[in-house]
């Protein structure tokens, strides 16, 4: 690890971060998508330097700059048209409304997206709900399933904070936030003196982002990583009870629960957190294994041009922007697939490659189909299986 000059920890202000990683030339969004391709091909790009702190573990780009990120209407990360995704959000509200008997409740989701976690959450509980978030998009809900819910477009900032329930909740927004530790306090003093107040969030796990070199899973408008460990210290050191810790989705998502404290006492840390020292040895294992890991999905690809092998990608959103972006991927493949269907017919930030329904493909024929999430290999099996094909399938 190389540390060139001092930096601030965003989540516990050390100025004890090493740079262990660097990236440039990057989209500056993952999942704005565009009509035209050269516009796609020219969007504006951003560098990324990963600064690990030594004192809580916490990883951000050192290099980010929030001017640069869009989150607009145009923003397209919606996950629940996958049925596997659904399962998990459906069981995922079921533990959380049987757990701490959310019925009859008022529950505020920050960076709520599209709304359908906000939704359940409020249909399933009979809850009444407020989504705060930029990207929403009027119209992809019926009437009915909005009866109990309001959403506000717009950032979360203090100006929001007479918005406050029985649950505050945030899903995979975190994540790209860069401030991190100036946020949750934000958060914190939103809820006040609100003890009973359930505080929820959920986000992806850096650890096996390290341990698995998941270059794909790093991009610029993720400025803030995090693991069970370092998630926790940021909400204590925030003013909250850590109650629950947990994985889900694979491993791929931290799970966190937690409650205001009182008294400004902080909560022992849980079995379930790692240290500071181990997620070290995990950051070193990520610089050792980068190149070999990058070069050997590059070789994969070409290897399958230089056969004549038609080669897709299957997931269009920021994991495909970061792996077609890193492996520098040009000719090799021409088309991303996707089930989305406000992703399709767009082109894809970077490399401007067209995405396609997967219908689009019993035309095509590909002979390989590289999936950008493993946990969605049968579901990809299935829908291959139903339009006659049977290409290798493999996932990253």
């Amino acid at each position: 690890m190389t540390n060139t000059q001092e930096n601030t920890c965003n989540s516990c202000f050390s100025k004890n971060v090493t740079i262990f990683h660097r990236l440039e030339d990057l989209p500056v969004n993952s999942c704005l998508l565009f009509d035209n391709q050269n516009d796609a091909k020219n969007y504006p790009r951003g560098n990324l330097e990963l600064g690990f702190c030594r004192d809580c573990g916490f990883i951000g780009n050192l290099r980010f700059n929030s001017q640069l990120a869009r989150y607009t209407e145009g923003y397209e990360e919606q996950q629940s048209f996958s049925p596997r995704f659904n399962a998990f959000a459906k069981s995922l509200v079921t533990k959380l409304i049987d757990r701490h008997n959310l019925h009859n409740k008022t529950i505020v989701e920050i960076g709520c997206g599209k709304g359908d976690f906000l939704i359940m959450l409020c249909d399933l509980g009979r809850n009444r709900g407020v989504g705060i978030d930029p990207t929403y998009v009027p119209g992809r809900h019926d009437e009915a399933a909005l009866k109990n819910v309001s959403f506000i477009r717009d950032f979360y900032s203090e100006k929001y904070s007479n918005y406050t329930g029985d649950m505050v909740c945030s899903r995979h927004a975190l994540e790209h936030i860069s401030d991190t530790g100036a946020f949750m306090e934000t958060v914190r003093r939103a809820i006040g003196d609100k003890t009973n107040t359930l505080v929820f969030f959920e986000l992806p796990d850096v650890e096996r982002v390290l341990h698995e070199c998941a270059f794909w899973d790093i991009y610029y408008e993720h400025c803030s990583y995090f693991t069970l460990g370092s998630l926790a210290r940021l909400f204590r050191r925030s003013g909250f009870e850590v109650t629950d810790l947990s994985k889900d989705f694979d491993g791929q998502y931290l799970l966190l629960e937690a409650k205001p404290a009182t008294n400004g006492q902080r909560s022992a840390p849980l079995k379930e957190e790692e240290s500071v020292e181990e997620l070290s040895k995990a950051v070193a294992k990520f610089q050792a294994e980068y190149d070999k890991t990058v070069q050997l999905w590059k070789r994969k690809v070409q290897t399958a041009r230089e056969t004549g092998q038609r080669c897709v990608v299957w997931g269009s959103s920021s994991k495909c922007v970061a792996f077609l972006n890193t492996i520098g991927i040009k000719d090799e493949i021409e088309f991303v697939v996707d089930i989305n269907p406000y992703r399709q017919g767009k082109f894809l930030p970077g490399s401007g490659k067209l995405i396609v329904a997967p219908k689009f493909l019993k035309e095509y024929r590909p002979d390989v189909v590289i999936a950008m999430n493993p946990i969605y290999l049968d579901e990809i099996r299935n829908d291959l299986s139903s339009l006659g094909l049977n290409p290798e399938l493999t996932a990253v």
